[in-house]
């Protein structure tokens, strides 16, 4: 696995969009004060169903390291739901706005 600062999440966006408005992504400082490291992250709008693909990809946060996240399309859907997947295994879901916080902190 590759440890990296800067997360990012690899999404579609089309050059040329036929709907005159287009949903920007958002960006946040994720912080993980967990003790683990995060292997997984997961985005969805709250109530979604479904969590889409793993925002870190091939990357990993470790413990006590930021790293900036994008969630597609996230000033569309302000509320996003959270999954987190650490290196052992365990899991933790958490609820943010994403529109209004610069960051977030996994404990």
């Amino acid at each position: 696995m590759r440890y990296v600062t800067t997360l990012a999440l690899a999404g579609l966006v089309p050059a040329i969009l036929a709907a005159p408005a287009v949903a920007e992504d958002v960006s946040f400082q994720l912080i993980n004060q967990s003790g683990l490291t995060v292997v997984e992250m997961y985005a969805a709008p709250t109530g979604a169903g479904s969590w889409g693909n793993d925002i870190l990809g091939a990357n990993v946060l470790p413990s006590g390291e930021t790293g900036t996240v994008t969630v597609a399309e996230g000033q569309t859907n302000c509320e996003q739901a959270l999954l987190f997947i650490f290196e052992d295994g365990r899991t933790q879901e958490a609820m943010t706005d994403v529109c209004g916080s610069a960051s977030f902190t996994i404990n």
